[in-house]
């Protein structure tokens, strides 16, 4: 893969419980809506455990996700294609990080960062 190693790690406090994250990152039905514009393979499963693997894309970037682990409060996925390498999330109460690793000709930390604050306002809006 021709690009640039990059790695990004971010934690914020976010209004949430744990719950809340769980269903948020392991259930594609919530991920997909909080993801847009991101277009998902079809089908999808209902939710994400470990050997899932779909595709997401946004323009020309397509990844591949493989679910290296599915877990509580822990989320590992193997990424290949538009970025090759790993995107961790763990969460507990009130926070969660995130950590990317990859090789890609895209800058990823706008990317990253979009995500997180994507999230965040997806949870505002459904506890309103």
């Amino acid at each position: 893969m021709l690009g640039t190693f990059q790695q990004i790690h971010l934690r914020i406090e976010i209004e949430a419980t744990a719950t809340e994250l769980s269903r948020s990152l392991l259930y594609p039905e919530a991920f997909q809506t909080w993801l847009s514009p991101q277009q998902f393979s079809q089908p999808l499963p209902t939710k994400l455990e470990t050997g899932s693997i779909y595709s997401s894309g946004l323009g020309p970037l397509q990844v591949r996700h493989q679910v290296d682990s599915a877990q509580e409060h822990y989320l590992r996925l193997l990424l290949s294609g538009g970025v090759d390498g790993t995107h961790e999330w763990c969460w507990g109460e009130g926070w969660i990080q995130s950590k990317l690793e990859g090789i890609s000709l895209l800058p990823l930390q706008l990317g990253h960062t979009w995500s997180l604050l994507r999230l965040r306002q997806f949870i505002h809006q459904q506890r309103s």
